[in-house]
């Protein structure tokens, strides 16, 4: 036991001490804050307002177009023949011709452009016209603008979970958020440590390291020191990662939830009002703060709950993989014999990602349920599940066969990587792995 804890020791150690691994643990965090922020920043700030120029035959429609951030109509008296001669040199990006008969056979509207339309722009005039159709028919049913504004109204649910401990608010989009962020993590993370446990067990074998350090150690010992090892690497990143985070959290709250009135003012008077600020702060001084309401949701989150499963699955989905990694990495003497090897272990977790997807749709559906019980899919399935609340029973079932699960592709990684770890030169298959398992001694 005490060369296992040597090479777990080692393997920790030369990993935690790596200029690389200081510089991600530290910079991960911001640099996931900061690209969201950037892709964020580059959806608003890309968006062109598109100039439309219309042509109305019917009559019906002029002036009746609002204007947005991302479309300004222009009604041209100007027959269609001219108009389609001129619009692109008028500096129009498309130009749309309404016919007479547009509200009996709204699909002869047509749109012209000197390149493709975008798929969006098409969308936005569509809509438009179709909800200044729908407004002319109600008013020629007798129903009047106003009743068509007070009809329209936006609902906003409070979502209220029922136990035995009594009411609880919920929030079903940050629950999906969550859930949705610790399985893709956990897929991730799985692939990472998981390919750094073969490629370690491969350039030890290439460099014939393996054969003195197999003269005092055990293959057993020296593939489980290897994966436990590179499992504490991880753990210890996500532990820092989970602090550093929560410190991003804190401090962003911070900052956008205290009133800015001073810096607001000296912005505005340089600057101008943006558009729906009003609104905004409006909203904040009535205490409807988002960034408020997103904390507060988390905060009905059994976190303590999520954080435990979050490392129990983790450490169990990277146990049973890597431990099959490892293998592939003592059966091989080169990277490029590994792809064939990679497929049938990546399949089972990349399948998983797809039942996380029906998961989060129907977290106890039928599906959901059976591959989070299933040791190569739970730790991604499973995790989605818990946020939307799960069975004790269910739970336990799932980290009892993800121990099962764990301990058998062990046991089989250990058959390979005993006999494959001293083996070179030779071409490897399924086939002969399989004599591999079965060979004595």
């Amino acid at each position: 036991m005490n060369i296992i804890f040597l090479i777990i020791k080692r393997e920790y150690l030369v990993r935690v001490r790596k200029k690389s691994f200081i510089i991600m643990t530290i910079l991960g965090p911001l640099l996931i804050f900061g690209f969201y922020a950037i892709i964020g920043w580059a959806a608003v700030s890309s968006i062109n307002q598109k100039k439309i120029a219309v042509i109305d035959e019917s009559g019906r429609f002029d002036g009746k177009f609002k204007n947005d951030d991302e479309t300004a109509y222009s009604f041209l008296k100007t027959p269609l023949a001219t108009a389609k001669k001129t619009f692109v040199k008028d500096d129009y990006n498309a130009l749309v011709f309404i016919p007479k008969d547009v509200i009996e056979q709204p699909k002869t509207v047509q749109i012209f452009a000197e390149k493709s339309v975008s798929l969006s722009l098409q969308s936005n005039i569509e809509r438009d016209i179709a909800k200044e159709i729908e407004t002319i028919k109600l008013g020629e049913a007798g129903i009047t603008q106003k009743i068509i504004q007070d009809a329209k109204v936006n609902v906003d649910a409070q979502t209220i979970s029922l136990s035995d401990a009594g009411e609880k608010s919920s929030n079903g989009i940050v629950t999906t958020i969550i859930s949705g962020f610790c399985a893709v993590l956990i897929y991730i993370s799985v692939l990472i440590y998981g390919t750094q446990v073969m490629r370690g067990v491969m350039e030890e074998k290439t460099s014939r390291i393996v054969e003195v350090i197999i003269s005092s150690v055990k293959p057993f010992q020296l593939m489980m020191g290897k994966i436990i090892g590179v499992a504490l690497v991880g753990l210890t990143q996500f532990m820092l990662w989970i602090v550093l985070t929560a410190g991003l959290f804190t401090i962003g709250t911070k900052l956008i939830g205290q009133p800015k009135e001073k810096a607001t003012s000296a912005m505005d008077s340089r600057m101008g009002a943006m558009p729906g600020q009003d609104d905004v702060q409006k909203k904040m001084a009535n205490g409807n703060n988002p960034v408020a309401d997103v904390m507060k949701a988390i905060d009905t989150l059994n976190i303590p709950l999520i954080i435990g499963c979050f490392l129990f699955y983790f450490l169990g989905g990277y146990l049973l993989y890597s431990a099959l990694f490892g293998a592939v990495g003592a059966a091989v003497d080169s990277e490029t014999e590994t792809q064939q090897f990679m497929f049938p272990i990546m399949m089972p977790i990349i399948a998983a990602i797809a039942f996380a997807q029906i998961a989060v749709r129907d977290p106890d559906g039928p599906l959901a349920v059976w591959t989070s019980m299933i040791p190569f899919t739970s730790p991604v399935v499973m995790m989605v599940r818990i946020p939307f609340g799960v069975p004790g029973w269910q739970l336990a079932v799932s980290m009892g066969l993800l121990i099962l699960g764990f301990i058998g592709t062990t046991w089989l990684a250990a058959r390979i990587y005993r006999v494959g770890i001293l083996m070179y030169g030779k071409k490897t298959s399924f086939r002969e792995l399989s004599k591999w398992v079965f060979y004595k001694g």
